[in-house]
C-alpha cells in the first residue's frame, strides 16, 4: 500500500523561529509540510539564505528589525502577531533547530480538545545526536521532564492562541526563560500546562565545545536571576532557589574561600564542599551529569551577576548565542 499523506490540521498554525540554522531549518519546515494550515517563519538576521529557503517551502517570512535586540520571545511574538485566532486557534511553536515528530499533532490536539482549561501542551523533545558529545547528552536529559501537569514548557509546544494573547504574549525583553515566564502568567490567570507522554520533536543542539556549553549555562544563570527579579515575590518563588543556589555555589563559596585564605590557609578547606557535592549527586545523576551540574554553578553565577550589573546600569542585554 502506498504511504498516505499526512493529515492536515486546519485549525493549527506553526510559528518557527531561527537565525542561521541552515539545514536544520530546512528539515524543520519540511516536517511541517501538509501537517498545518499555515507556516510562519520568523528570521532574526540570518545571513545563510534561511529566508529564501523558507519562502521556497511556502512559509510566510517575517524578518525582525535589526535595529532592535533579537530575542526568541520577540521573534515568537512577531510570528503570533500575523495569525488569526478565528482561522487557526492553535499554534505549534518550534525553534528552527527542531523537527516535528510524526503523530504529535493528532495526540496534542486531541488532548486540548478534551481539556478546555489547558492552554499549553508539550511532549518529549529529544536530541538527534545525544552521543555526539557529553553536552548533547546533558541537554537530552534536561528535556526529559515529568509527565502530567507542569509549571512550564520549552520552546516547542502547542498553545491556544487566544490564551497567549490574553496574557500579552511573550516578554520580548527576556534573553532566555521566556516560556516559563509565559506559563507562569498563564497559570496565574487560571490556565493549565500539561506535559504528555508523547514524542514531540527532534532537537539538534550541536554543542561540541566546552565554550558553547559554558555560554549556554551562563545564559541560564542570567535567566534565573531575571525571572526571580520579576516573579520571585509570587507564592511559588519563581527561580529564587535556582538563583540563590547558583550564587552560593558559583560565587559565594569560592570567594569566601579565597578571602578567608588571606587570613588562614584553613579557609581553603571550604572548597572541599565541591567534591562532597559531587559525591552526593553522583548516585542519582551519574558521574558526568553530576560533575557538570556542580561545575555549571560557576557560569550560572556569572550570568546572574551579569543580570544584576545590567539592572544597575540600565543596560539591555542582547541575546547570548552559543552556536
Amino acid at each position: 500500500m502506498a504511504p498516505q499523506p499526512p493529515v492536515q490540521f486546519t485549525d493549527v498554525a506553526a510559528v518557527v523561529i531561527g537565525r542561521n540554522e541552515g539545514a536544520r531549518l530546512i528539515a524543520s519546515l519540511d516536517a511541517l509540510q501538509g501537517r498545518v494550515a499555515r507556516i510562519v517563519y520568523v528570521d532574526s538576521g540570518s545571513t545563510d539564505g534561511s529566508r529564501a529557503a523558507a519562502r521556497d517551502r511556502g512559509a510566510e517570512v517575517v524578518s525582525l528589525d535589526m535595529a532592535q535586540p533579537f530575542t526568541a520571545a520577540r521573534a515568537r511574538n512577531a510570528g503570533l502577531a500575523v495569525l488569526d485566532t478565528a482561522q487557526t486557534p492553535l499554534v505549534q511553536l518550534l525553534d528552527g533547530d527542531c523537527e516535528l515528530r510524526d503523530g504529535w499533532l493528532p495526540t496534542a490536539t486531541a488532548f486540548l480538545a478534551g481539556q478546555p482549561d489547558t492552554a499549553v501542551v508539550c511532549g518529549r523533545r529529544r536530541e538527534r545526536a545525544p552521543d555526539a558529545s557529553p553536552y548533547n547528552a546533558l541537554i537530552d536529559a534536561e528535556w526529559d521532564t515529568l509527565i502530567g501537569p507542569a509549571k512550564s514548557c520549552g520552546g516547542d509546544a502547542l498553545m491556544r492562541l487566544d490564551a497567549v494573547r490574553q496574557v500579552g504574549g511573550f516578554d520580548p525583553t527576556l534573553i532566555a526563560g521566556e516560556e516559563p515566564d509565559l506559563c507562569l502568567r498563564l497559570r496565574q490567570t487560571g490556565w493549565k500546562i500539561h506535559r504528555l507522554d508523547a514524542e514531540m520533536t527532534w532537537h539538534d543542539a550541536a554543542i561540541t565545545r566546552f565554550s558553547q556549553w559554558w555560554n549556554r549555562t551562563r545564559r541560564a544563570g542570567y535567566a534565573f536571576a531575571q525571572g526571580a527579579a520579576r516573579h520571585g515575590a509570587t507564592p511559588e518563588r519563581h527561580w529564587v532557589t535556582e538563583t540563590r543556589r547558583a550564587l552560593i555555589w558559583g560565587a559565594g563559596l569560592p570567594v569566601a574561600a579565597l578571602i578567608g585564605a588571606l587570613i588562614t590557609p584553613w579557609a581553603l578547606f571550604l572548597l572541599l564542599a565541591y567534591p562532597a557535592q559531587l559525591a552526593r549527586l553522583t548516585p542519582r545523576m551519574g558521574l558526568v551529569r553530576a560533575a557538570f551540574t556542580v561545575l555549571g554553578k560557576l557560569p550560572e553565577a556569572l550570568g546572574a551577576l551579569g543580570f544584576y550589573r545590567d539592572r544597575l546600569t540600565g543596560h539591555r542585554r542582547r541575546i547570548v548565542e552559543y552556536k
